[in-house]
This record gives C-alpha cells, structure tokens and sequence, in this order.
C-alpha cells in the first residue's frame, strides 16, 4: 500500500480503498485514470495552454495493443537467440538440467519481452535503506507517488509510473498489481517528448529485513530493461550491492545506471572525491565505464531532494528511451551471461578430434589383438608347406606325414601344447586397452560432459568388440583363433578352424604348379626306372651294363632335390605376398569391424560436439559485452 505525502515528504497518509481519495489524488485533482485525462484537458483549455496528449489508462491497454517489430531487421540479437535455443536443444542429452537452466530462462525471459511493446522502456529504480531512491523516482515522476520518510521500509512493493499507453503487458509481467500503477503528474515531466515510452519502477530496499522485499528485487531485476543504482555516501561501497548485484550484473553495463545520492550532505570537493572512488569500485566488480563516448555505465552524482543533477539525469533517461534499443541491449547482455556460464562445458582447450595416426594406431592395437601378423606368418608357412608338398621329393613326403600324423611329440601337437591358456584374456586386454587409449586420444581438451560423452561412446561400442574379432580370426584362420573363438561354429558345431585342422585354408597354386609336379614325378619316375633297371641286371633278366641305368638313377635321385630346391625359390616371393595380403585382409577386416563399434559412435559424438560448438560461437559473436 503507498500513500501520497506532500511536499515535504512528511505530512502524508496513507490512503486505502475504503473510499477516501486514492494514491492519485492531490488538491482535488486526479492524475491517474479518465479523470485525470479530463481534468487536465479542462486545465490546459482553461489556461488557454496547448492540450497535451495523453495516451488511455492502462485499464484500456488491452483494447488496443501496442507491438512493434521487437529488433531492428538483421540485428544481430534473433540469430543469437535462435543459435542459443538450438544450442539448448542439442545439449539436453548430454548436459544436465541444472547446467542449461540459465540459458532456458533467458530464452524464456526473452519470448516474453519480445511479445510485448517495444515502445517502452522498463528503468527500475533501485537502491539499499535510506539511500534516497524513491525521491530521485519521485523527482523523475513530478510527482509524490512513492513514500518517503523516516519509518523503514518506506516502500514494500514496486510502484510504476508509466508516460505513456501500452505497458499493461509489461506491468502483468513485473507482477505490479493495478492500484500501484501511477501516471506522471500534469506537468513538464509528463509531456516531455524524450520520456514518452518510459516506464518507472521503484523497488523496495535491496537490502531490507524482509526477505519478501529482496524476492520482488532480485525478481523485478531480472526482467526490466534498465536499472538506476541509487547510492549514497554512506553505503555507496556496501559489499551486498558490489557482491550481490553490481559484480554479477557487470555484463549489462550498458543499460546500467549509477547514482550518487544525497551529495548536498558533502561539503567542498567530497562530492567529487566520493564519486571518484565509486568509480574506482565500479571498474574492479568489472562494470565497463561510459565515458568519452564509450558504451558502458552511466555514472553521475546528484541531490533529489534539491533537485541538483535531477534535470542532466532526466535528459540522459529520455535519451536512452527515445533509442528505443535498451529492451535488446538487455537480453543481449541475458545471452552474453548465459554464454559465459557455459562457456566451461563447450569450450575445448586445444583442437579435439581423432586424428589420422590415432586411428593408425588403433587399428595397429587391433590387428594385434587379433594375431594379424601371425595369422599373415600362418598364411606364408602353408604356401610353403603347400609347396612343399606338391613339389618335394616323394620320400621327403612320407617323412613329413610320418611327423603330422598327430602323433605325441608332433610339432603341431606340441606348438598346440605351448599355446598359454591366457591368451584370450591376453587378447581381451589388449582390445580394452586400444578402445580406452583411442577414447583418451578423443576425449582429449574437450569439455568434462562432451569427454565422457565421447568414453561412453567408445565402451559402448566396444562390448562384443572382442568375439567380432575372434570371428574374424576364425574365418582368418589365426593361430590360436580356436580358443578365443569360444562359441563361434559353423556346419555341424564345429568351428572353421576345427574343421581345417586348425590352419588356415590351403592357398591357391599357380599355374606352373602342376609343370613342377611333373618334372618332380619324372624324376622319381627315373629313379624308379633306373633302381628296376639294376635290379633286372643283379638277377640276369637284362643284359649287364651298369652305367646308363645308374646314370638314369642318378640323374631322378640328384633331379628330384633340384627341382624342389627351383620350386622353393620360386614360391619365397609368392609366399611372402600371400602371407602379407592375408595379414592385410585380417587387419583391414578388423580395422573396420573397430570403425564400426568404436570409432564411428566416436565420430558422431565429436561431430555433435563441433555442432554445439558453432552454435555457440554463433551466441558470442555478436556479443556487446566482450564475453
């Protein structure tokens, strides 16, 4: 409840709705309401004085609203909002709500502002006990709307006195309930061209015992366009204004103004000296100075109950009014202070991503972990064997089948016993260890949510990485794939490797394959022809003569060794390539299988990221605060 006082501030009461004049009532005139519009056209006729328009009560607001384009066309502050709610919204799966709070709150705060006029200006007129802020309102009105007086607190709910129409909306939005909405008093303040659009709230004390009271401070702070600071000489450096509002606030300097209170209370040059140090505490809480035409906070010295600097101050209002840009520069300061608060969860610190020899060197992780260089060394030795087989002598042959029949002490049997019962573990390990150092190499300088984003991607991905793999040594044929294929099977419940003797499938032969084996199978052929030869003579079936028949004999026995030793040469080069092209086919088929599980979710993590990240820089470009 207000009540109106006189002149001197002292003689006031308080006036209730029991059906004794209300707050606007003085000398029997009305200056709110039809009335009051009546009342002073009758005035101004009377004294032969131009009629000033005055725009309907607020109570006619809603017949005809007024809603102009809320920013000028390609200003920077819709492609801003625009980048933030996107922002918003791509970060909700990752961030949590706590951490996007703010930013929805601007976003919401935004909307709101954006729905309502544009042709006025809310200015808050704000300031602790006894600094004198409800007489610079007051002043600024022309008029004795707000208490004034000894008893603290003198005012305990915000009053506003709008210029003009169309603040209806406004006032809703601030909470000011109906019967403390005020309109200048007939009179220069209220025609003043500069003000028209001006809407004046006067809070109560930021620093009052009432906890209610600092609620509807800290509520109507955030949603008016500009404040007035009214300090005096006493409290001008209290730390519950510079820690609570001025530090936090520092970002909206431009709609910011600082008021030195009560200088008639300072003799000489105090005043001065005073307003100096308050604009050295100013600059440490961070709040950007306007002086020498630079933006930043308006800071001047005054006395509202001589009426000192109140003229200079009214002028520098309706100069910022009649811009008609405080609205956007304070929801653009909104987003500069959301963005720095969440520039720790998208900032990164270097230049995150995956590079070439990261994946390189993961795939070269997997590849050992699935025994690629083995299985290639496997893949060669069969050639050989294979060589071997179709072009050595035939004696050697039978040696070598002696020796792989499975017998105890065979080499296969005894390379199957030195096999560590370990090794699937050994190759698990070795699989974790790759997905945790290529989640590392990945998650590296980003932000704490989007790097564990990233881990979480890669050992999701990576749960059954281990079997894919096995299964690809399986079919590769790997050394030791059987035992890390576990349950792999194929046909009748047997795993390839089972199936093939636990080597892989023989390798093709080349066409000049089957001209050694003939040349091999001549020269055992001579060796044979020769041996029956001698014998026919040792018995007397033939005639003697044993030259050529050894000669013959001689020439399959030193023949046969000749042509395999040609044949071995000749496969060293194709063996060796068979061997490399099968570690690459096992190596590249294990890349892709990590490419798929792990590197790929890796992948779109960080491409999310690089896509918040340009949302992001999209909110700061444009930002007026340097943020």
């Amino acid at each position: 409840m207000t009540a109106v006082t006189d002149e001197d501030h002292g003689k006031g009461e308080s006036k209730g709705d029991s059906g004794e004049k209300p707050d606007g009532a003085k000398d029997g005139r009305w200056d709110d309401g039809l009335i009051a519009r009546r009342a002073a056209a009758a005035a101004a006729r009377d004294a032969d004085e131009p009629v000033p328009v005055l725009a309907p009560a607020d109570d006619d607001d809603d017949a005809e609203p007024q809603v102009e384009a809320y920013a000028p066309a390609g200003g920077p502050l819709p492609a801003r909002l625009d980048a933030l709610r996107e922002l918003v919204g791509l970060s909700r799966a990752r961030l949590d709500r706590d951490t996007l709070a703010e930013a929805g709150r601007v976003l919401d705060e935004a909307a709101a502002r954006q729905r309502l006029s544009s042709r006025h200006t809310v200015v808050a007129v704000a300031g602790a006990t006894g600094s004198g802020k409800s007489t610079l309102f007051n002043a600024l009105a022309g008029a004795p709307i707000s208490d004034t007086g000894l008893r603290r607190p003198t005012t305990s709910q915000p009053i506003a006195c709008s210029w003009t129409d169309g603040a209806a909306g406004l006032l809703d939005r601030l909470a000011v309930p109906g019967r403390l909405r005020r309109r200048p008093h007939p009179g220069p303040a209220a025609f003043d061209e500069a003000l028209q659009g001006l809407v004046l709230v006067d809070l109560p004390d930021h620093d009052s015992a009432a906890t209610e009271h600092r609620d509807q401070v800290d509520r109507v702070l955030a949603l008016v366009d500009a404040v007035i600071w009214v300090v005096d000489p006493e409290k001008y450096a209290d730390a519950a204004l510079h820690e609570r509002y001025l530090r936090p606030l520092a970002g909206h300097a431009e709609v910011t103004f600082v008021v030195l209170n009560q200088t008639d209370r300072l003799p000489g040059e105090a005043a001065d000296l005073v307003l100096d140090d308050l604009r050295r505490l100013l600059d440490e809480d961070g709040i950007a100075l306007g002086e020498h035409g630079e933006p930043g906070a308006t800071v001047m010295s005054l006395s509202a109950l001589t009426g000192d600097g109140v003229p200079e101050l009214r002028e520098m209002i309706g100069r910022f009014v009649s811009d008609r840009t405080a609205a956007t520069r304070r929801l653009s300061a909104d987003v500069d202070a959301a963005a720095a608060r969440l520039r720790k969860v998208y900032v990164a610190q270097g230049r995150p991503g995956l590079g070439e020899r990261a994946r390189e060197e993961f795939a070269d992780r997997l590849a050992e972990a699935v025994g690629a260089a083995a299985a290639g060394q496997a893949a060669e030795r069969e050639w050989r064997r294979n060589a071997s087989r179709a072009c050595g002598t035939p004696w050697l042959r039978l040696w070598r089948w002696y020796e792989n029949r499975g017998l105890p002490g065979s080499l296969d049997r005894l390379g199957q016993a030195l096999t560590p019962p370990e090794e699937e573990l050994t190759a698990r390990q070795r699989v974790e260890q790759a997905v945790r150092i290529v989640a590392d190499d990945a998650a590296d300088a980003l932000p704490g949510p989007w790097a564990q984003a990233v881990r979480e991607a890669a050992f999701t991905g990576a749960q059954g990485l281990p079997e894919a793999l096995d299964e690809l040594a399986v079919k590769a044929g790997a050394p030791g794939a059987a035992k890390r294929g576990g349950g792999t099977e194929t046909g009748k419940g047997k795993s390839a490797v089972d199936r093939l003797g636990g080597r892989p499938p023989k390798p093709p032969r080349p066409k000049w394959w089957p001209a050694a084996v003939l040349a091999q199978a001549s020269m055992t052929l001579l060796q044979i022809f020769g041996g029956l030869w001698l014998v026919g003579q040792i018995i007397g079936v033939l005639e003697p003569g044993l030259v050529t028949p050894a000669l013959i004999m001689l020439g399959g026995v030193v023949g046969g060794p000749l042509v395999e030793w040609a044949c071995a040469a000749a496969i060293r080069g194709p063996a060796r390539r068979y061997g490399q092209d099968a570690e690459r086919r096992l190596r590249e088929a294990a890349a892709g299988c990590g490419r798929a599980r792990v590197l790929d979710p890796v992948a779109a993590e960080l491409v999310r990221y690089r896509e918040v990240r340009e949302r992001y820089v999209t909110v700061t470009e444009f930002s007026t605060t340097g943020r």
